[in-house]
Protein backbone atom coordinates (compact mmCIF):
# COMPACT_ATOMS: atom_id res chain seq x y z
CA UNK A 1 0.00 0.00 0.00
CA UNK A 2 1.50 3.94 -0.65
CA UNK A 3 0.05 6.58 0.52
CA UNK A 4 1.14 10.12 -0.23
CA UNK A 5 1.10 12.68 2.18
CA UNK A 6 0.35 16.64 0.97
CA UNK A 7 3.47 17.25 3.83
CA UNK A 8 3.18 21.30 3.52
CA UNK A 9 -0.56 21.70 4.06
CA UNK A 10 -1.75 22.62 7.81
CA UNK A 11 -1.25 24.90 10.11
CA UNK A 12 1.62 23.12 11.96
CA UNK A 13 3.74 21.83 8.07
CA UNK A 14 5.69 20.26 7.64
CA UNK A 15 7.07 19.34 11.32
CA UNK A 16 3.77 17.80 13.05
CA UNK A 17 3.03 15.98 9.33
CA UNK A 18 6.32 14.26 9.30
CA UNK A 19 6.48 13.29 12.90
CA UNK A 20 2.53 11.92 12.35
CA UNK A 21 3.86 9.70 9.52
CA UNK A 22 6.68 8.84 11.51
CA UNK A 23 4.67 7.65 14.34
CA UNK A 24 2.76 6.00 11.85
CA UNK A 25 5.50 3.79 10.88
CA UNK A 26 5.35 2.62 14.41
CA UNK A 27 1.99 1.22 14.05
CA UNK A 28 3.47 -1.91 12.01
CA UNK A 29 0.90 -0.98 8.92
CA UNK A 30 2.39 -2.40 6.27
CA UNK A 31 2.04 1.23 4.19
CA UNK A 32 4.66 3.07 1.99
CA UNK A 33 4.72 7.04 2.12
CA UNK A 34 5.45 9.50 -0.44
CA UNK A 35 5.71 13.27 1.70
CA UNK A 36 5.34 15.28 -1.14
CA UNK A 37 6.65 19.28 -0.74
CA UNK A 38 9.97 20.65 -0.33
CA UNK A 39 12.40 18.17 0.06
CA UNK A 40 15.07 20.28 2.25
CA UNK A 41 11.97 21.47 5.05
CA UNK A 42 11.02 17.23 5.09
CA UNK A 43 13.95 16.47 5.61
CA UNK A 44 14.72 18.55 8.42
CA UNK A 45 12.34 16.22 10.60
CA UNK A 46 13.31 12.73 9.10
CA UNK A 47 15.85 11.06 11.49
CA UNK A 48 17.22 8.79 8.90
CA UNK A 49 16.32 7.21 6.12
CA UNK A 50 13.61 4.82 5.71
CA UNK A 51 12.48 2.46 2.72
CA UNK A 52 8.92 3.34 3.90
CA UNK A 53 9.77 6.76 2.82
CA UNK A 54 9.70 8.29 -0.53
CA UNK A 55 9.96 12.52 -1.05
CA UNK A 56 7.84 13.95 -4.06
CA UNK A 57 10.18 17.68 -4.30
CA UNK A 58 7.73 19.95 -4.78
CA UNK A 59 7.85 23.92 -3.90
CA UNK A 60 4.58 25.44 -4.77
CA UNK A 61 2.15 25.66 -1.46
CA UNK A 62 -1.59 26.91 -1.88
CA UNK A 63 -2.21 28.87 1.53
CA UNK A 64 -5.57 28.80 3.23
CA UNK A 65 -6.40 32.03 1.77
CA UNK A 66 -6.30 31.04 -1.88
CA UNK A 67 -9.46 31.38 -4.23
CA UNK A 68 -9.45 27.14 -4.40
CA UNK A 69 -10.46 26.61 -8.20
CA UNK A 70 -7.70 29.60 -9.36
CA UNK A 71 -5.00 28.19 -7.16
CA UNK A 72 -5.48 24.11 -8.25
CA UNK A 73 -5.17 25.88 -12.13
CA UNK A 74 -2.12 28.00 -11.28
CA UNK A 75 -0.50 25.79 -8.84
CA UNK A 76 -0.20 22.59 -10.65
CA UNK A 77 3.13 21.47 -8.67
CA UNK A 78 1.60 22.79 -5.29
CA UNK A 79 2.05 19.73 -2.57
CA UNK A 80 -1.70 18.82 -2.84
CA UNK A 81 -2.64 19.35 -6.56
CA UNK A 82 0.60 16.96 -6.62
CA UNK A 83 -0.63 14.20 -4.17
CA UNK A 84 -4.49 14.17 -5.88
CA UNK A 85 -2.60 13.69 -9.40
CA UNK A 86 -0.66 10.33 -7.89
CA UNK A 87 -3.88 9.10 -7.03
CA UNK A 88 -5.46 9.54 -10.20
CA UNK A 89 -2.40 8.15 -11.96
CA UNK A 90 -3.07 5.05 -9.86
CA UNK A 91 0.75 5.86 -8.32
CA UNK A 92 -0.87 6.05 -4.98
CA UNK A 93 -3.95 4.40 -3.22
CA UNK A 94 -4.90 7.21 -1.24
CA UNK A 95 -3.75 10.57 -0.56
CA UNK A 96 -4.29 12.69 3.37
CA UNK A 97 -3.70 16.57 3.50
CA UNK A 98 -5.03 18.95 6.14
CA UNK A 99 -4.33 21.84 3.94
CA UNK A 100 -6.73 24.47 2.24
CA UNK A 101 -10.36 23.07 2.43
CA UNK A 102 -11.66 24.47 -1.13
CA UNK A 103 -8.78 23.27 -2.74
CA UNK A 104 -8.93 19.98 -1.13
CA UNK A 105 -12.44 19.11 -2.93
CA UNK A 106 -11.66 21.53 -6.15
CA UNK A 107 -8.90 18.84 -6.73
CA UNK A 108 -11.19 16.14 -6.24
CA UNK A 109 -13.70 17.09 -8.83
CA UNK A 110 -11.00 18.60 -11.03
CA UNK A 111 -8.05 16.13 -11.02
CA UNK A 112 -9.49 12.99 -9.39
CA UNK A 113 -13.08 13.12 -10.81
CA UNK A 114 -16.31 11.48 -9.90
CA UNK A 115 -17.10 7.75 -9.99
CA UNK A 116 -19.20 7.07 -12.99
CA UNK A 117 -23.25 7.04 -11.30
CA UNK A 118 -22.26 10.09 -8.37
CA UNK A 119 -23.81 12.93 -8.78
CA UNK A 120 -22.11 14.48 -6.20
CA UNK A 121 -19.20 13.65 -3.97
CA UNK A 122 -19.36 14.75 -0.30
CA UNK A 123 -17.29 15.86 2.64
CA UNK A 124 -17.45 13.33 5.61
CA UNK A 125 -15.60 14.21 8.67
CA UNK A 126 -16.87 11.95 11.67
CA UNK A 127 -18.04 13.69 14.76
CA UNK A 128 -17.20 12.75 18.29
CA UNK A 129 -20.20 10.60 20.11
CA UNK A 130 -20.32 9.97 23.95
CA UNK A 131 -19.92 6.10 23.42
CA UNK A 132 -16.48 7.36 21.19
CA UNK A 133 -18.02 5.76 18.50
CA UNK A 134 -18.27 8.62 16.27
CA UNK A 135 -20.96 9.69 13.64
CA UNK A 136 -19.98 10.29 10.19
CA UNK A 137 -21.90 13.26 8.61
CA UNK A 138 -22.43 13.77 5.20
CA UNK A 139 -22.32 16.36 3.50
CA UNK A 140 -20.09 18.83 5.45
CA UNK A 141 -20.17 21.89 3.39
CA UNK A 142 -19.37 20.44 -0.56
CA UNK A 143 -22.81 20.83 -1.65
CA UNK A 144 -24.97 23.70 -0.19
CA UNK A 145 -27.81 22.72 -1.99
CA UNK A 146 -28.86 18.86 -2.55
CA UNK A 147 -31.73 17.06 -3.93
CA UNK A 148 -33.25 13.85 -2.55
CA UNK A 149 -31.26 11.91 -5.24
CA UNK A 150 -28.31 13.28 -3.84
CA UNK A 151 -29.25 12.42 0.12
CA UNK A 152 -29.80 8.86 -1.15
CA UNK A 153 -26.47 8.56 -2.32
CA UNK A 154 -24.19 10.13 0.96
CA UNK A 155 -26.43 7.05 2.94
CA UNK A 156 -25.02 4.65 0.29
CA UNK A 157 -21.35 6.10 0.50
CA UNK A 158 -21.67 6.46 4.35
CA UNK A 159 -22.57 3.41 4.64
CA UNK A 160 -19.96 1.68 3.02
CA UNK A 161 -16.95 3.85 4.56
CA UNK A 162 -18.17 3.25 7.97
CA UNK A 163 -18.36 -0.62 7.22
CA UNK A 164 -14.83 -0.71 5.52
CA UNK A 165 -12.89 1.61 8.58
CA UNK A 166 -14.77 0.24 11.47
CA UNK A 167 -15.88 -3.28 11.28
CA UNK A 168 -19.06 -2.61 11.63
CA UNK A 169 -21.90 -5.00 10.22
CA UNK A 170 -24.88 -3.17 11.40
CA UNK A 171 -24.59 0.57 9.90
CA UNK A 172 -27.66 2.91 11.23
CA UNK A 173 -28.22 5.52 8.42
CA UNK A 174 -29.97 8.41 10.31
CA UNK A 175 -31.43 11.85 8.73
CA UNK A 176 -31.10 15.05 10.01
CA UNK A 177 -34.17 16.79 10.66
CA UNK A 178 -35.75 19.29 12.78
CA UNK A 179 -37.97 16.35 14.55
CA UNK A 180 -38.00 12.44 14.77
CA UNK A 181 -41.65 12.35 14.11
CA UNK A 182 -42.30 10.92 10.23
CA UNK A 183 -43.47 13.97 7.62
CA UNK A 184 -41.24 16.49 9.44
CA UNK A 185 -39.35 18.71 7.77
CA UNK A 186 -38.73 20.61 4.82
CA UNK A 187 -39.94 19.30 1.20
CA UNK A 188 -36.23 17.89 0.68
CA UNK A 189 -35.68 16.07 4.00
CA UNK A 190 -39.77 14.85 3.44
CA UNK A 191 -38.83 13.36 -0.16
CA UNK A 192 -35.36 11.54 1.18
CA UNK A 193 -37.17 10.22 4.10
CA UNK A 194 -39.22 8.35 1.73
CA UNK A 195 -36.69 7.24 -0.09
CA UNK A 196 -34.19 5.68 2.04
CA UNK A 197 -37.05 3.65 3.82
CA UNK A 198 -36.81 1.72 0.20
CA UNK A 199 -33.54 1.24 0.06
CA UNK A 200 -31.66 -1.90 1.76
CA UNK A 201 -30.13 -0.32 5.01
CA UNK A 202 -30.67 0.32 8.43
CA UNK A 203 -32.54 3.05 8.11
CA UNK A 204 -32.99 4.50 11.81
CA UNK A 205 -35.40 7.73 10.85
CA UNK A 206 -35.18 11.51 11.08
CA UNK A 207 -32.69 12.21 14.21
CA UNK A 208 -32.53 15.81 15.90
CA UNK A 209 -29.12 17.31 16.04
CA UNK A 210 -29.16 17.33 20.13
CA UNK A 211 -28.89 13.37 19.59
CA UNK A 212 -26.22 13.23 17.29
CA UNK A 213 -23.41 13.48 20.01
CA UNK A 214 -25.48 10.95 21.55
CA UNK A 215 -24.88 8.34 19.18
CA UNK A 216 -28.41 7.45 17.64
CA UNK A 217 -26.84 6.33 14.52
CA UNK A 218 -23.70 6.21 12.73
CA UNK A 219 -24.36 7.82 9.44
CA UNK A 220 -26.37 11.10 9.23
CA UNK A 221 -26.97 12.32 6.03
CA UNK A 222 -27.80 16.14 5.05
CA UNK A 223 -27.28 18.88 2.47
CA UNK A 224 -23.90 20.71 2.65
CA UNK A 225 -25.12 23.68 4.36
CA UNK A 226 -27.00 22.20 7.33
CA UNK A 227 -24.48 19.61 7.91
CA UNK A 228 -21.45 22.63 7.94
CA UNK A 229 -23.62 24.23 10.55
CA UNK A 230 -23.95 21.06 12.59
CA UNK A 231 -20.47 20.95 12.07
CA UNK A 232 -19.42 24.27 13.75
CA UNK A 233 -21.80 24.35 16.26
CA UNK A 234 -19.96 21.08 17.60
CA UNK A 235 -16.45 22.27 17.07
CA UNK A 236 -17.65 25.67 19.11
CA UNK A 237 -19.53 24.09 22.04
CA UNK A 238 -16.15 21.93 22.37
CA UNK A 239 -13.84 25.45 22.36
CA UNK A 240 -16.42 26.91 24.49
CA UNK A 241 -16.94 24.28 27.16
CA UNK A 242 -13.21 23.49 27.12
CA UNK A 243 -12.55 27.26 28.22
CA UNK A 244 -15.12 27.13 30.52
CA UNK A 245 -13.91 24.43 32.50
CA UNK A 246 -10.63 26.96 32.31
CA UNK A 247 -12.54 29.49 34.07
CA UNK A 248 -13.87 27.49 36.62
CA UNK A 249 -11.20 25.91 37.95
CA UNK A 250 -8.52 28.59 37.68
CA UNK A 251 -10.20 30.72 39.84
CA UNK A 252 -7.97 31.24 43.04
CA UNK A 253 -6.97 28.29 44.93
CA UNK A 254 -9.57 26.15 45.61
CA UNK A 255 -10.33 26.08 41.93
CA UNK A 256 -7.10 25.25 41.62
CA UNK A 257 -7.14 22.33 43.88
CA UNK A 258 -10.37 21.37 42.37
CA UNK A 259 -8.96 20.99 38.86
CA UNK A 260 -6.31 18.89 40.33
CA UNK A 261 -8.09 16.36 41.95
CA UNK A 262 -10.14 15.47 38.75
CA UNK A 263 -7.18 15.82 36.21
CA UNK A 264 -7.40 12.62 34.58
CA UNK A 265 -10.64 12.89 34.32
CA UNK A 266 -10.88 15.86 32.63
CA UNK A 267 -7.79 14.64 30.26
CA UNK A 268 -10.13 11.41 29.81
CA UNK A 269 -13.21 13.75 28.56
CA UNK A 270 -10.67 15.87 26.33
CA UNK A 271 -9.57 12.63 24.58
CA UNK A 272 -13.38 11.82 24.19
CA UNK A 273 -14.08 15.05 22.60
CA UNK A 274 -11.15 15.74 20.59
CA UNK A 275 -11.24 15.63 16.50
CA UNK A 276 -7.95 14.21 16.68
CA UNK A 277 -9.18 10.86 17.93
CA UNK A 278 -11.70 10.40 15.03
CA UNK A 279 -9.48 10.70 11.60
CA UNK A 280 -9.94 13.09 8.53
CA UNK A 281 -12.81 13.77 6.47
CA UNK A 282 -12.96 11.73 3.09
CA UNK A 283 -14.33 13.23 -0.04
CA UNK A 284 -16.78 10.38 -1.22
CA UNK A 285 -18.10 9.51 -4.30
CA UNK A 286 -14.58 10.62 -6.07
CA UNK A 287 -12.71 8.27 -8.24
CA UNK A 288 -10.00 7.95 -5.50
CA UNK A 289 -9.51 8.02 -1.77
CA UNK A 290 -8.77 11.61 -0.91
CA UNK A 291 -8.96 12.54 2.95
CA UNK A 292 -8.99 16.15 4.46
CA UNK A 293 -7.62 16.00 8.02
CA UNK A 294 -8.21 18.84 10.21
CA UNK A 295 -5.87 22.42 9.11
CA UNK A 296 -4.77 22.07 12.69
CA UNK A 297 -4.08 18.54 12.95
CA UNK A 298 -0.38 17.88 15.20
CA UNK A 299 0.97 14.70 15.12
CA UNK A 300 -1.87 12.17 16.69
CA UNK A 301 -4.30 13.34 14.69
CA UNK A 302 -2.11 12.59 10.97
CA UNK A 303 -1.47 8.95 12.58
CA UNK A 304 -4.52 8.03 13.81
CA UNK A 305 -5.89 9.30 9.96
CA UNK A 306 -3.18 7.33 8.48
CA UNK A 307 -4.95 4.40 10.41
CA UNK A 308 -7.83 5.23 8.99
CA UNK A 309 -7.37 6.02 5.92
CA UNK A 310 -5.02 2.48 5.32
CA UNK A 311 -8.36 0.50 6.30
CA UNK A 312 -10.10 2.31 4.39
CA UNK A 313 -8.01 1.17 1.32
CA UNK A 314 -7.86 -2.17 2.55
CA UNK A 315 -11.59 -2.42 2.16
CA UNK A 316 -11.52 -0.83 -0.91
CA UNK A 317 -14.17 1.83 -0.10
CA UNK A 318 -13.89 3.38 -3.38
CA UNK A 319 -14.45 0.35 -5.43
CA UNK A 320 -17.32 -0.64 -3.44
CA UNK A 321 -18.76 2.64 -3.92
CA UNK A 322 -18.56 2.42 -7.77
CA UNK A 323 -20.06 -1.78 -7.52
CA UNK A 324 -23.00 -0.58 -5.86
CA UNK A 325 -23.95 3.20 -5.92
CA UNK A 326 -27.57 3.76 -7.06
CA UNK A 327 -28.05 0.10 -6.84
CA UNK A 328 -30.60 0.39 -4.55
CA UNK A 329 -29.30 -1.50 -1.83
CA UNK A 330 -26.52 -2.30 1.14
CA UNK A 331 -23.08 -1.76 -0.22
CA UNK A 332 -21.76 -4.75 2.40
Amino acid sequence: MRLAVDAMGGDHAPEEIVRGVLLALEDGLDVEFVLVGDERQIKKYLPKSDRRLHIYHTEAVITAEEEPVRAIRRKKDASLVVACQLVKDKEVDAMITAGNTGAFMAAGLLIVGRIPGVDRPALAPVLPTVDRRGVLLLDAGANMDAKPEHLVQYAQMGEVYVRGTTGQEDVRVGLLNVGTEAGKGNELTKAVFVELQKQNLHFVGNVEARDVPFGVCDVVVCDGFAGNILLKTMEGTGMMFARMLREVYGMGLLGKISALLIWKQVQALKKKLDYAEYGGAPLLGVDGLLIKSHGSSQARAIQQTIRQTAKAVQYGVVQRIAENIGKGESMG
